[in-house]
């Protein structure tokens, strides 16, 4: 929960911050949770740790640790009708098959992926490069509304953290963590879905480039990401092959603390 002097620095609505990141609502329409990694995703291996944040803030109704499976879906902020287009059609086959949708609710790619999702009746993750009491793009608001009222936002910045650039580099990086696989739908070779690609790869986890871009003789990216392993995704339905199964993680996780005090 949030503490006396986080409340009073989210009543506050502050305004004047960086790339129009926008005050929101007061705490008393949502319950924050600090969380840490494992409680969040499990047990952690030492390569995942070590970018992994401390402390995550939490925000909506999903059961935690985070049910799987689940897909990050990412790409452009000035996607094309095209890549909009593949966006929904990776998402609606993915949620079809029940998997937890994961993006970081930018405009384009992220905010298809986010949309989509709901309207088909699946569950999504919002991993934000803001406090959870700020939204970034402005044009989002309703959306992060929703998926803190029915789904799950989560952030490593606690209220009141400076906003910068560099925040959403950052947020690449625990969006990979806490993703079984990405996708990258559509990217130049500057865009910040590219940082998640590479955290992806150095996880070990799987990451598909969509076929679209692939084949885009101006990108230099792909060709690189897919020397170190990365896959040439033709068909949404490759991404179901490597995924976990949905079946048993609670029970699994949830029985490693009881273990540990038996031991003990």
């Amino acid at each position: 929960m949030l503490t006396s002097a986080e409340t009073a620095l989210w009543n506050k609505r502050i305004i004047s911050c960086p790339n129009g990141a926008n005050a929101r609502v007061t705490p008393s329409n949502y319950k924050i949770a600090t969380v840490t990694p494992l409680e969040l995703l499990g047990p952690l291996n030492d390569i995942e740790r070590k970018y992994a944040p401390s402390k995550i803030f939490t925000t909506g109704p999903m059961k935690l640790p985070l049910p799987k499976p689940r897909a990050a879906i990412i790409g452009s902020r000035k996607a094309s009708e095209r890549g909009l287009a593949t966006a929904a059609r990776i998402t609606k086959t993915l949620t079809d098959h029940e998997v937890v949708i994961v993006s970081g609710l930018a405009e384009g790619i992220d905010t298809m992926a986010h949309e989509t999702a709901i309207s088909e009746g699946g569950k999504t993750i919002a991993v934000l490069g803001t406090p959870l009491n700020r939204t970034y793009p402005q044009k989002n608001l309703q959306l992060q509304d929703e998926i803190m009222k029915n789904h799950l936002a989560i952030s490593q910045f606690p209220i009141g953290y400076p906003i910068q650039r560099k925040n959403f580099v950052i947020r690449n990086r625990t969006m990979a963590l806490i993703s079984n696989a990405s996708i990258i739908v559509e990217a130049g070779d500057s865009s910040g879905s590219l940082h998640q690609g590479w955290e992806a790869l150095r996880l070990g986890r799987p990451l598909f480039i969509w076929k679209a871009i692939v084949n885009d003789s101006s990108l230099s990216w792909t060709k690189k990401m897919i020397r170190y392993g990365a896959t040439v995704l033709n068909d949404p339905k490759q991404v179901l092959e490597v995924l976990p199964s949905s079946k048993g993680l609670s029970e699994i996780v949830l029985q490693v603390p009881e273990r540990a005090r038996n031991a003990s």
